[in-house]
This record gives C-alpha cells, sequence and structure tokens, in this order.
C-alpha cells in the first residue's frame, strides 16, 4: 500500500542510507529499486494510484488522494526520475520510466479536477479509476470534493518549475474555490462530554474548512456511520462528530502560496 505513507517512506530511507554507508549500498539500492518497479507498476495508465497494489476490489481500487498517499508516489518518481542526490544511483532507463510516470500523474491532477455551474474547482480524496468521478470510501467518507486533498494538490502543482497552462489554469481554479468556499466567525470546539465537539459561531476566528464540499452545491456535507449525509456537522452522532477532522486550516497554506505563486503566473496569461 501507498497509504499513510507506506512504501514511499521506506524507499526514501534506502535512498539516504545508501547514499551514507557504503557497506549498505549494494543491499539497500536493490530494495529502492524494487520498490520503484513496484510504484512504476501500480500506476493507471491515465496517471493515478490506486491506494493497494495489486487491486483488492471496494474503494482501494480508486485513486487515492486521502492522507497524500498519491501525491508521495508521485513526489517520490519526480526524484529517482532525476538521478541526482541520494537518486543518484537510479539506472538511467528507469530514472526516465520515473519521470514519465510523474508527468502522467501530473495530467491525471488536471484531468481529475471537478467542476460545477462551468468553472473547475477541487479534487476529491478518491476517484473513480476509469470516469475520475469522485468517489466515496468509508460509510463516513461520501463522494465529496475535499478541502484538504485539494489544498494538497495545489500545494504540489505550485512547485513545478515549469508549470503547463493547464495546471496554471487549474491552480487558479483551485485557489478561486478554496477561497469561496472558507467558512467564517466560526470554529470547531470541545463542548460538554454529553455534547462532544461542535461547530459554533466565534466572530473573528480563524479561517477553517469543511473537510468535504458537495460537488453541486458547494456546500459543507458530513457522513454518519450509517451512510447518511448531512448539511449539518451538530447533526451527526457523537461518536463521529467526535471521532473525525471534519475541518480543516491547509488550505489557508495554499492560498498564501497561491499569493507568491500568480506573481510569476499571473491569471489570464496564456
Amino acid at each position: 500500500t501507498i497509504d499513510n505513507g507506506a512504501t514511499t517512506t521506506e524507499m526514501r530511507f534506502l535512498a539516504r542510507v545508501q547514499a551514507q554507508s557504503p557497506e549498505k549500498r549494494e543491499a539497500c539500492r536493490a530494495a529502492f529499486l524494487r520498490g520503484l518497479r513496484y510504484l512504476l507498476d501500480a500506476q493507471y495508465p491515465n496517471g493515478g494510484f490506486p491506494q493497494v497494489y495489486p487491486l483488492e476490489g471496494g474503494y482501494h481500487d480508486a485513486i487515492t488522494l486521502n492522507d497524500g498517499a498519491m501525491l508521495k508516489a508521485v513526489e517520490l518518481l519526480f526524484e529517482a526520475g532525476s538521478a541526482q542526490g541520494d537518486y543518484a544511483f537510479v539506472p538511467p532507463a528507469l530514472a526516465g520510466e520515473a519521470r514519465a510516470a510523474a508527468q502522467r500523474a501530473v495530467a491525471l491532477f488536471v484531468a481529475a479536477q471537478q467542476g460545477a455551474a462551468g468553472r473547475r474547482t477541487g479534487w476529491g480524496q478518491q476517484h473513480d479509476a476509469l470516469s475520475l468521478a469522485l468517489a466515496g470510501a468509508r460509510n463516513f467518507e461520501p463522494a465529496a470534493l475535499a478541502s484538504g486533498e485539494s489544498a494538497a494538490v495545489l500545494l504540489f502543482l505550485m512547485r513545478l518549475p515549469e508549470p503547463s497552462p493547464e495546471v496554471r489554469q487549474a491552480v487558479h481554479a483551485g485557489v478561486a474555490w478554496l477561497r469561496a468556499s472558507a467558512l467564517r466567525d466560526v470554529a470547531w470546539r470541545s463542548t460538554t462530554p454529553e455534547a462532544g465537539r461542535r461547530l459554533v459561531a466565534a466572530p473573528g476566528a480563524p479561517e477553517i474548512w469543511s473537510r468535504y464540499y458537495d460537488a453541486h452545491s458547494l456546500k459543507p456535507v458530513f457522513g454518519d456511520r450509517d451512510r447518511s449525509v448531512h448539511d449539518d456537522v451538530n447533526a451527526l452522532s457523537l461518536e463521529r462528530r467526535n471521532g473525525y477532522a471534519w475541518f480543516v486550516s491547509v488550505p489557508a497554506r495554499a492560498i498564501e502560496a497561491y499569493a507568491v505563486w500568480t506573481l510569476r503566473h499571473p491569471a489570464g496569461v496564456p
């Protein structure tokens, strides 16, 4: 799996160890290259990555952005493809495969960006491997736009040294959606043990974002264990309200990075 940093974390560790420990170099390089081949084999032809490979059915087969799974794989492919630093030992042919795979993934991010009312918005935690439509996962994780994962994709795209016109358009649109989706003058707080965590009025509080937004209405949505979907987080069962991160702040980082990025890549410039 590539979930929760698995595989990519171990590969980075092996690459660092082989660069620092001559006595471990041969074994670590061989293990890293097996891992790199695994990532290349796991990638779908359209550039996406499942959470688990070989495929096992269910939501694990979906293209998985949740918790940075695909992003971590793509970032590692770019680094291995550079064949520099800790990755200087990667054979030229394999480095070329890694670069091509990373570029397919960038194209996938552009293609998977959702739209509403004629404007592009963001991405979901999971996307259907064929149609790229938003896909749900666990009972309380509906098929919806995901603000945290969208912000992570945008931060990644803004780090590309030479973004294509398509990438630039995706970034401009995605940040515009994040700005419009911010929740103001509210806070997600613990109250009493009986009432649990609740969204409460908090004038002047920092902006936060709902974890999920309906792809059509662009309003916040919240899922419960029984697969019901609510437009009010306070309507969730106490167990789910307390047991999941329903609000995030990472979009603020993407908006902050955009303020610098857009100076180099202004909106409306081809």
